[in-house]
């Protein structure tokens, strides 16, 4: 395949204004965490009880994310499908890009950003967060080799290596973020093996999801050609992972339901009378599952990129209310202090949460600064193929 890259030009009005207006948007994160610190974290919605607030849910939704933007590249090296190799380069960038907004949130939101340097310098191999440091550090350094083996023309031999060492690295730090939560016995919400593998085909939902958004917005705004073949098939695999990703949640709670011990936390979460309930009929299994499985495999919308694009976008809300009943919801039901007690005063109960402004812009501007490092990148490096039309993408084309 005879691909030829070329970065944007990028001197457009529509250009500068999506520049500033992602700028706006990290300016006012920046102004809610100098909020936060300074007043202290009593601000914020989070207590001794939710400790992990919307802040966490953005920076694990972009974590997770990460992951699964690098599928595109992926399935070409590892698996040697040509159809995918002219966009393994943006497939990286977004991967990158994702990862770098969501720990940027997770930093701002330590109550002192300097505690990083001891997370990264003082280990204890006991704690899945330690690993997790780890996992995150090498995902960038093996991406930005695996990125520099497919610019460097006579790297490009060692690509598909570097693609195979990028796809083990990836799972493997999906399934860390996943532990987080599979690794906490003591809360009922979180205690079960599947989170591990439920957060890898989660991270290949909304990954992909991300993706096309960028890729269709990047060939739209620059009048690049981008040909059915590519759309459909990215389309067709979004809804096999949004598919895959309800079959987990499934046997996720069916399994939990059958446990007598969850039973409450399962009530809690489907049919309870709190917010949750709600969040995950309504928007985690409606908006982010079925809806878009409607838009991407009605006949009457085959080929529409704006119902793709749609779905793309509910699947991403979808993602962010799945993390929030996983993240928040956990925490919200009480943990069982003493088994066959009833606590009547203090810990016990449902605890109480409603996000703050300032958490939410702090979420809201760690996507910001993922889309405006793709924006820079893409115009000053050539990330982009010129064309993705049928006739240059598919081998298998008949004109």
């Amino acid at each position: 395949m005879n691909i030829r890259y070329e970065q944007i030009q990028g001197r457009s009005l529509g250009f500068y204004a999506l520049v500033a207006g992602l700028g706006v948007l990290i300016l006012a994160a920046l102004g809610a965490v100098w909020h936060m610190e300074h007043n202290g974290h009593w601000v914020t919605g989070m207590s001794n009880r939710i400790v992990w607030g919307m802040p966490h849910v953005f920076a694990l939704f972009l974590i997770v994310a990460a992951s699964g933007a690098l599928n595109v590249a992926s399935i070409s090296s590892v698996f040697n499908k040509k159809l995918y190799k002219p966009m393994s380069r943006l497939s990286g960038l977004v991967s990158l890009a994702l990862l770098a907004g969501g720990l940027m949130i997770l930093v701002l939101d330590l109550g002192r950003p300097d505690r990083l340097i001891v997370a990264m310098t003082e280990y204890n191999f006991k704690s899945i967060f330690a690993w997790n440091i780890i996992l995150y550090n090498g995902f960038f350094v093996i991406v930005a080799i695996y990125l520099w083996m497919m610019f460097e023309r006579r790297m490009n031999k060692f690509s598909s290596k570097a693609g195979l060492s990028a796809f083990t690295w990836r799972l493997i730090l999906t399934t860390g973020t996943g532990s987080i939560f599979g690794f906490l016995v003591a809360r009922q919400a979180y205690d079960a093996v599947i989170m591990a593998p439920m957060f890898i085909i989660m991270s290949f939902a909304f990954g992909l999801a991300f993706f096309i958004l960028i890729l269709m917005a990047s060939y739209k705004w620059t009048d690049r050609p981008l040909g059915d073949v590519v759309v459909n098939r990215l389309g067709n695999l979004l809804g096999v992972f949004v598919a895959a990703v309800m079959y987990f949640v499934a046997v996720k709670h069916l399994g939990n339901l059958y446990l007598a011990e969850n039973a409450g936390v399962e009530n809690f979460i489907l049919f309870g009378e709190y917010v949750y309930s709600d969040l995950f009929w309504y928007g985690q299994i409606i908006l982010g599952g079925l809806i878009p499985m409607a838009l991407i495999y009605h006949p009457a919308l085959r080929s529409n990129r704006s119902t793709l694009g749609l779905a793309s976008v509910l699947v991403l809300i979808g993602g962010v209310i799945q993390l929030y009943i996983i993240i928040v919801g956990g925490q919200a039901y009480p943990m069982e202090m003493f088994p066959g007690k009833e606590i009547l005063e203090g810990y016990g109960g449902i605890a109480a949460y409603t996000p703050s402004l300032a958490e939410i812009m702090l979420g809201v501007g760690g996507i910001a600064v993922a889309l405006i490092a793709v924006t820079f990148l893409v115009k000053f490096l050539p990330f982009l193929p010129e064309s993705l039309a049928d006739e240059v993408s598919d081998p298998h084309h008949k004109s």
